[in-house]
């Protein structure tokens, strides 16, 4: 178990943990400020008696790129099912996009840490209509956003500086919009608990320590097999959070997420006889909420499927998964949340941010930081000039 939500196997221990265990208590002593954000003391820029006249919006329209819009997008999808609101989320250049066949919009909500992100420039100005309400959350200082937000009389709340955007999911960013879902926010800040969780903290070490050995080992793919359509976009956060926190110095590790039990019709063969390059990530939810087979229509060569359930049967799937892994020595860590709710995510997301910090900190990279990205932007603007 990582917590009493969420069923884990750990990736096959390996020795020489004292390193990142060292690491970890290291963090613990001297936090970075993003860390207030993780628990449920943090101070947010809007209090709750401003939202409140934004609650009743129905149509809410979420632009941003990357971790502006990523987090809310992984809290939305995983847990849709209690959301009674329509959302949309402009995380692209799309002049297909749904989003601009909606002309229902009652409230957008705009997103750039330093807002000037060319992307979310072009949509606000393409998508914004005169009687929309809007909100802007922005760094607290002269932009593109800060001087929009002026025009349109909108509300606009601080975006920490010291907050970059992939961290950013349980500060204003991601937290603003789930107050919009009528999700409780504060369930989603487990940081103080999980750390004081030795099961957690011990599973986390050990973790870190296997990924480094498989990186030392020239295992630089991480695949991710999920088995839970609606954690398609946690898994998007993830990647971004991943690649670009330790993508550097020529190193880092790529996150590829394959959609399960879809792809052992395509990609399972390689994954089981191909190069061993790889290592896996293997990810399901147990929900209460289920389909069933019919048994009527069931044939007698498939008897074993009569009162099985979907989920039945996709869990069934993953843990064959990981017998042949086994019989394979093909390594992987494999994770079943319990319980759809807003503490299990929370503790996911405290988890997966927990353990990029510390694989950067032991690569000795910044795990904060995006150089070469700026590249591509300059690059872009003297093309447009």
């Amino acid at each position: 178990m990582l917590t009493k939500n969420i069923n884990f196997k750990n990736f096959k221990k390996v020795k020489k943990i004292k390193k990142v265990k060292k690491l970890f208590e290291n963090l613990l002593k001297n936090q970075p400020l993003l860390f207030e954000t993780l628990k449920p003391n943090y101070k947010y820029s809007y209090s709750k008696k401003i939202l409140s006249k934004y609650r009743k919006f129905f149509n809410i329209r979420i632009i941003g790129m990357g971790g502006s819009v990523l987090g809310a997008e992984a809290i939305h999808d995983f847990l849709k099912k209690k959301i009674k609101k329509n959302f949309k989320f402009v995380n692209n250049l799309n002049n297909s996009g749904d989003y601009f066949q909606n002309k229902n919009v009652n409230l957008n909500l705009i997103i750039s840490k330093s807002g000037n992100t060319l992307e979310t420039i072009v949509n606000s100005n393409t998508l914004i209509k005169k009687k929309d309400h809007n909100i802007v959350i922005t760094e607290n200082k002269e932009s593109y956003l800060t001087n929009l937000a002026s025009q349109l009389k909108a509300e606009i709340f601080e975006h920490k500086n010291y907050v970059g955007g992939r961290y950013s999911v349980l500060s204003e960013v991601g937290m603003l919009p789930t107050e919009l879902m009528n999700l409780n926010e504060n369930k989603f800040k487990q940081f103080n608990n999980l750390i004081k969780n030795k099961n957690f903290v011990n599973n986390l070490v050990d973790n870190v320590t296997a990924t480094l050995n498989f990186i030392n080992n020239g295992k630089f793919t991480s695949i991710i097999l999920n088995y839970d359509e609606q954690s398609e976009n946690l898994f998007k956060w993830y990647q971004q959070l991943v690649a670009e926190s330790l993508g550097k110095k020529s190193k880092g590790l790529l996150p590829v997420i394959s959609s399960m039990p879809k792809d052992n019709h395509s990609l399972m063969q390689l994954y089981l006889d191909g190069p061993k390059k790889s290592f896996y990530t293997l990810f399901n939810t147990l929900d209460n909420r289920d389909t069933k087979m019919q048994n009527n229509n069931i044939l007698l060569s498939h008897k074993y499927l009569k009162n099985q359930s979907i989920q039945k049967i996709k869990q069934s799937q993953m843990l064959a998964t990981e017998k042949i892994f086994i019989s394979k020595k093909i390594p992987f860590r494999s994770f079943s949340v319990l319980k759809r709710d807003e503490k299990s995510l929370g503790e996911l997301f405290c988890f997966f941010i927990l353990e990029t910090i510390l694989l950067g900190r032991s690569l000795n990279v910044n795990p904060f930081d995006q150089p070469s990205v700026e590249l591509i932007k300059k690059e872009t603007k003297k093309i447009l000039s």
